[in-house]
């Protein structure tokens, strides 16, 4: 008979916001044969009184009888207490204990940089504080002790989890790293909606995907036909977006109506009353700006982002268009904070500093187009562009001078990005790239990761087309063989519309849910055969 679930296990969820909702079925579903506990790692979402932020995550969990919660409230209000206090909060000793046993992945400060409450230098986002040193380690402090005593009283079989970002999340990868304990998030492989499970937080990449795919290089041409074909009609297409960013932000080009950004603006101000005024949480986020972020700073920077959005898709002096025959290398920016970025890349959040280490390292003739990244148009500050533009042989080129990635890529002498789609698109198209952070796909031949600035140079001349069809028809094949096609935009959308009563379940929903449920048994199959424990 096919395993349908676990059985006698403890398992933790690891939840946040809207990444929670589609794990409350699982919950559900796995409460009836198993010790079940959700951890909400959000200060805001567990801290808050019920409003529409939370109702349907925190709250909703609160509801199931048979699943233990824990949350981080009560490191909150020590938090707050603690840097009231006179003096340095902060117990060094214990930190440094931390940092001899659990770093296996990341350092402390590295592990830091995954949360966009302790990285405000990094990033444009105003309504979150700048925070000092005693205010990071403190919180980390906290949180380290809050993991540990979850992990003493719970005792979990296995943690799983639904994505990578903030500290929580990196500290939990180590723990569970010493205490030999099975971590299962998702990864994201960039070959349509195929997800695989990771047991490392999405830092590097898993030894069975490696092992899969090295299986998969052995393997003939006609044994991959199908990944085969599937290349050379991709290499045929006019558009390569991959379908999984159709509706979302990447994939818009044209600028909203002033209407429309109006009735944004005016359902993000209800949701905010609802918040600080019908619940009654502008008192708390009063006590403690790192943790809760002000309401009036966080609707007037959309505002501003939404009204610069709007300008810079269309005709303006910041962007520029591509000039035709010009030989350059292409360069996507990222969403800034951005958790691909800040757990994958901690060292090249730079992105400025990135732009002028290229810039130096092109052979002279070449340009280099700074393409921004449509989610992030409007929320980058001016200064940033205006150093960008600085530079004598870099072009910011306009967002929506084509509406697909394909142009950008084949016209390009190659492509350089931190983490990005790109790279794999151009690998896919038979051309070289370059990036800096760790990602599944820099198996495929023609993807080189970047160690040393020193290398650029060498690396660019380098740029131009390969041969590695049988590389990329082998990793799409392994992403086959150990993937799940789950449509996590559209997961998360429809399960928090069910959770709040205003639409059921569907064969679409159920199909996908059921995919994770599958995701997650084999992710903890495949640990138990490495670990040989279970």
């Amino acid at each position: 008979m096919e395993k349908t679930g676990f059985l006698n296990k403890r398992i933790l969820f690891v939840c946040r916001e809207t990444y929670s909702m589609p794990l409350y079925f699982l919950a559900e579903d796995f409460s009836s044969d198993n010790e079940v506990a959700a951890f909400f790692i959000m200060s805001s979402e567990c801290s808050y009184n019920k409003c529409y932020y939370n109702e349907n995550s925190y709250y909703k969990f609160k509801e199931l009888k048979n699943v233990r919660l824990y949350d981080v409230r009560d490191i909150c209000d020590e938090y707050t207490r603690g840097l009231k206090g006179e003096g340095s909060p902060v117990d060094l000793k214990y930190l440094e204990e931390i940092e001899e046993k659990y770093t296996h992945f990341k350092n402390l400060n590295m592990q830091l940089m995954c949360s966009q409450e302790n990285t405000r230098h990094y990033h444009w986002r105003y309504y979150w504080s700048y925070t000092d040193y005693d205010e990071n380690m403190y919180w980390l402090e906290l949180n380290y002790k809050k993991i540990l005593s979850i992990f003493d009283e719970f005792k979990p079989d296995m943690i799983l989890d639904f994505d990578n970002a903030e500290l929580q999340r990196t500290i939990i990868n180590e723990v569970a790293y010493v205490r030999n304990i099975p971590y299962i998030t998702v990864e994201y492989s960039k070959f349509g909606y195929y997800k695989y499970p990771t047991f490392q937080n999405t830092i590097g990449i898993d030894d069975y995907v490696t092992e899969k795919y090295n299986e998969n290089l052995k393997r003939s041409k006609d044994e991959l036909k199908e990944m085969y074909d599937y290349i050379l009609d991709y290499r045929k297409k006019s558009s390569i977006m991959n379908r999984e960013f159709a509706g979302t932000v990447t994939s818009s080009y044209e600028r909203d109506s002033l209407i429309w950004i109006l009735r944004v603006m005016h359902g993000k101000w209800n949701y905010f009353w609802n918040m600080d005024i019908t619940n009654k949480n502008l008192k708390l986020k009063r006590t403690n700006k790192i943790l809760y972020a002000p309401s009036i700073p966080y609707f007037f920077h959309y505002l501003q982002v939404m009204l610069r959005r709007r300008k810079y898709m269309g005709k303006n002096k910041l962007f520029e268009a591509p000039v035709e025959g010009e030989p350059y290398v292409y360069m996507p920016l990222h969403l800034i904070p951005e958790s691909t970025v800040f757990v994958k890349a901690s060292y090249y959040v730079d992105e400025l500093n990135l732009i002028e280490q290229v810039s130096k390292s092109v052979p002279a003739g070449w340009r280099v187009y700074v393409k921004e990244h449509q989610a992030m148009l409007g929320e980058r500050g001016l200064d940033f562009y205006k150093k960008v533009k600085e530079l004598h042989n870099v072009r910011l080129v306009q967002v929506n001078h084509y509406h697909d990635p394909k142009p950008w890529i084949v016209n390009a002498k190659g492509v350089i990005t931190i983490v990005g789609t790109t790279a794999f698109e151009e690998a896919l198209m038979g051309r070289k790239a370059l990036l800096f952070g760790d990602v599944p796909f820099e198996l495929i031949d023609g993807i080189t990761k970047v160690k040393s600035f020193e290398e650029l140079p060498g690396l660019i001349r380098e740029f131009g087309e390969i041969d590695n069809i049988h590389s990329c028809a082998a990793y799409l094949q392994t992403i086959k063989d150990i993937g799940f096609e789950i449509d996590l935009f559209y997961l998360m959308g429809k399960a928090e519309k069910i959770l709040a009563g205003r639409e059921e379940k569907e064969e679409k929903f159920d199909k996908n849910i059921e995919e994770l449920k599958k995701f997650y048994l084999f992710g903890y199959d495949k640990w138990c055969e490495k670990h040989k424990t279970c």
